[in-house]
């Protein structure tokens, strides 16, 4: 008789299931691609591809994912949930709204500072940041962990302490200077320079409509006009 296959961990099962119904919901979106052959902005190859701008815009779904991260840090009282970029508030709204605490939300700016990213809060902001404060930082992505490890410095410049980081999506191989991290999806899809591209070898279409996009991207505007 050939050995019966080992048994899976319900928890790890549970969290694969769960991983695939939020991936799901970023397909419907729009904002993930996957069995593709990217040319990504820095000139890399990749299968899957992420649209930021794309990721909060169903408000029924932004909505459901930001109770599931408000859920997973219930246990932790929050005082103040701190985000950065339209998407990531968007979704800090969800988690706040959701968590028991009801904490209040606020918002740091991220920017370059002589070539090295900064992140820095509004004036308004500085006073609702207190010594002892409980703060949940919340983002869509993660991909490098750095705009995450300047909020951590910066919420602990005031003396307030972070109790965690939540996120629709990080990187597997990121890490945030030992904070509790909660992703719904951890994925870290592996990226190629063109002479190296498995996928290139094979023959596959390389589509470039991102970067095409990116490049030839002008944001619709008007303008009020002159007084006559």
């Amino acid at each position: 008789m050939s050995a019966a296959p080992p048994k899976k961990d319900p928890v790890a099962v549970e969290a694969e299931v769960r991983e695939k119904i939020h991936l799901e919901i970023l397909k419907r979106t729009g904002a993930y691609h996957a069995n593709d052959h990217v040319l990504l902005p820095s000139g890399q190859h990749t299968s899957e591809y992420i649209e930021k701008t794309l990721v909060t815009t169903e408000p029924s779904f932004t909505e459901g994912l930001g109770g599931v991260i408000a859920k997973h840090f219930a246990q932790w009282p929050v005082d103040l949930v701190l985000s950065t970029g339209p998407g990531a508030l968007i979704l800090s709204h969800c988690v706040a709204r959701a968590h028991p605490s009801r904490p209040v939300v606020v918002y740091g700016a991220k920017g370059l500072s002589r070539g090295k990213r900064r992140v820095t809060l509004p004036v308004e902001f500085q006073r609702l940041i207190r010594p002892g404060s409980r703060v949940l930082l919340v983002e869509d992505l993660v991909s490098s962990g750095t705009t995450l490890n300047l909020l951590i410095e910066l919420v602990e410049q005031f003396g307030a302490q972070v109790v965690g980081v939540g996120c629709l999506w990080r990187r597997t191989s990121v890490e945030v200077d030992g904070k509790p991290v909660f992703s719904l999806v951890s994925r870290d899809f592996p990226t190629y320079d063109p002479v190296d591209c498995p996928l290139c070898r094979k023959g596959v279409p390389l589509n470039e409509e991102f970067v095409r996009r990116s490049s030839h991207r002008r944001p619709s505007a008007v303008q009020e006009p002159n007084a006559s």
